[in-house]
């Protein structure tokens, strides 16, 4: 499993997936808390499974 997302797009998604956990805590609601969590673990590991059937890749350190 290549790490295909870059500094940036690790970074937005840990902000994404902090409101979205927060909002889904704050509000209880759990499906939002839930759907925070893709974001966090796509962030935390570098890789998304979502990009792999378009070939994306963030991360400029696959690019050279």
């Amino acid at each position: 499993m290549t790490k295909n997302m870059g500094k940036k797009d690790r970074d937005l998604r840990l902000i994404a997936a902090g409101i979205l956990i927060l909002a889904g805590i704050v509000t209880n609601t759990w499906w939002l808390t839930l759907i925070g969590l893709f974001p966090l673990t796509t962030s935390a590991i570098g890789f998304c499974p979502a990009y792999v059937p378009f070939n994306i890749s963030t991360n400029k350190e696959n690019e050279a």
